[in-house]
């Protein structure tokens, strides 16, 4: 039997994590635990899917979302609960516990007297979750921006102005023409573990990379060049999303340049 529970300021330390908990030790959990709890106050909910195998519980699925004004995606949604991540794994898959978490979010929206709920997706680039979750729970396509990011809500306030995608800025688009720059922040402990690495690997071959940590929802938001807002790769102008598993790939690069020099 399944059950959801929160995480919050009372049992945070006690609990873990569901992303990154077997590398409790690395820097990207460790950022991760204290970026949430930094969010608590401004009203982050940060939800496991807790499930029974071989008599013992353990997680196999998450949600995190917060009030729109604060959230670290590039979406304007002030008024609007913002979905950050939702991921259910493995053999849990389609047995109905995302939209189980889904509908928390719903629930605590309602509560809270917000406009509805809102998350982004894509059918493409290794995103989760698919737009399919969204659909099947009542939410409608509002928004869309390149390369293949939808935004969805669940409308509650049909008066209300509808969430939308801060626009991509050429100008600041122009800024990562040449070299390899990653913009990232401490919300998915599996970037920053990623950038821990890349930066370790540079010094050893005495590479540059421009490492551009967004310290702030603003700048997460704000950011100019994708939608993601917590992660971007760009490489001679070529922006990587959500891609958290390509240090292969940028290595690859690295040494690219260092042969054409």
């Amino acid at each position: 039997m399944a059950k959801i529970i929160d995480i919050n300021e009372e049992n945070i330390d006690e609990l873990e994590l569901f992303c990154k908990k077997t590398k409790k030790k690395l820097v990207g959990y460790q950022n991760k635990v204290k970026w949430i709890k930094e969010r608590f106050k401004e009203g982050l909910k940060y939800k496991l899917l807790i499930v029974k195998e071989n008599n013992k519980e353990t997680s196999r699925g998450m949600i995190e979302y917060i009030p729109g004004e604060y959230n670290w995606r590039g979406i304007q949604a002030n008024g609007w609960m913002v979905i950050h991540c939702l991921w259910v794994v493995g053999k849990h898959k389609k047995k109905g516990y995302g939209s189980n978490l889904l509908q928390e979010s719903i629930k605590d929206a309602k509560k809270a007297g917000m406009h509805g709920v809102v998350g982004m997706s894509a059918d493409k680039g290794g995103w989760t979750p698919k737009t399919k979750i969204y659909l099947n729970n009542g939410f409608e396509k509002v928004d869309e921006i390149k390369p293949y990011f939808g935004l969805y809500a669940k409308i509650f306030n049909d008066k209300a102005s509808k969430p939308k995608f801060y626009p991509i800025s050429d100008n600041k688009v122009e800024e990562y023409r040449k070299g390899v720059h990653i913009l990232y922040t401490d919300q998915c402990p599996y970037i920053v573990d990623l950038v821990d690495e890349l930066e370790k690997e540079s010094d050893k071959k005495n590479e540059s990379l421009n490492i551009i940590k967004l310290e702030n929802c603003r700048e997460a938001q704000q950011n100019g060049v994708h939608p993601y807002g917590t992660y971007c790769i760009a490489c001679n102008g070529e922006l990587s999303l959500y891609k958290h598993t390509t240090k292969k790939d940028i290595l690859a690069f690295l040494n690219k340049e260092r042969e054409e020099m």
